[in-house]
């Protein structure tokens, strides 16, 4: 087997609340360029599986998303934005030989940041107030929270008929950020990683990113001005950064 034919399998793993469809068309433009096959998982009580329990802790998250994934095979390349980036995290701890290398976008962990940090305390009244509104209110609220790009309504308008058709309940979500608040890194993982950060993110502060990209020793890129949803605000940005990494950190096959 060539370098060129080594392809693993390219998951992307959303966060608190989101399903793989927010993704937009980040996973296809991704793809393309590594020319990788893709799966788009959602976690239990999201998405697609909205009727199901949302586990409480990262740990049995990794292992439900392992059992979902089904005949996608090992080695993974995990894209992982926010909660999902802790779940990437676990999954190189727990099953290191399944994981292929890591890119974390906005996201942070125990104890390398203060709460403060992981959760900017003037977004917690916005959360709660969002996760308490219908879903015509609620999605642009966190279009507010999450985005620095001027409103477009299409998208909004798509977002509010996914939470309608799969409507993520109040318990799942209080699950989901438990889980989140409870996390804690053990180890820095042993696979290739990269840290994608941006600066006018409102929802976590990109000073956690910079935390975790020097305790696990991983390259750092920085967006100047995007949001929390960094792949919304500027997915070329994360592309071309994602596939130069990949290029010169993807591991060589067995020979």
């Amino acid at each position: 087997m060539t370098e060129q034919t080594f392809l693993p399998t390219l998951v992307l793993l959303r966060g608190l609340m989101r399903e793989c469809r927010h993704w937009g068309d980040f996973g296809a433009q991704l793809q393309q360029l590594l020319g990788t096959p893709l799966a788009t998982p959602d976690l239990a009580g999201n998405g697609r599986r909205w009727r199901q329990r949302s586990p409480a802790s990262v740990a049995a998250m990794v292992d439900d998303l392992r059992l979902q994934l089904g005949p996608a095979q090992p080695p993974y390349l995990l894209v992982a934005l926010s909660l999902g980036g802790m779940v990437a995290l676990e999954w190189a701890r727990l099953y290191p030989d399944e994981v292929a290398g890591i890119v974390l976008i906005n996201s942070s962990a125990r104890p390398l940041s203060p709460l403060w940090q992981r959760l900017r305390p003037r977004s917690w009244s916005s959360l709660l107030t969002q996760g308490l509104q219908v879903a015509a209110k609620r999605e642009p609220g966190i279009w507010q929270l999450t985005s620095n790009r001027r409103k477009e309504p299409a998208i909004i308008r798509d977002w509010q008929q996914w939470a309608h058709e799969c409507p993520v309940s109040i318990s799942n979500g209080l699950r989901q950020l438990w889980a989140a608040s409870q996390y804690r890194l053990q180890q820095p993982p042993t696979v290739p990683m990269l840290v994608l950060t941006s600066r006018g993110d409102r929802l976590v502060d990109w000073r956690c990113s910079n935390a975790l990209a020097t305790y696990c020793e991983a390259a750092l890129q920085v967006h100047p001005e995007a949001g929390h949803d960094l792949p919304l605000d500027d997915s070329n940005w994360c592309v071309a950064h994602i596939g130069s990494w990949w290029r010169l950190n993807r591991p060589s096959p067995a020979v």
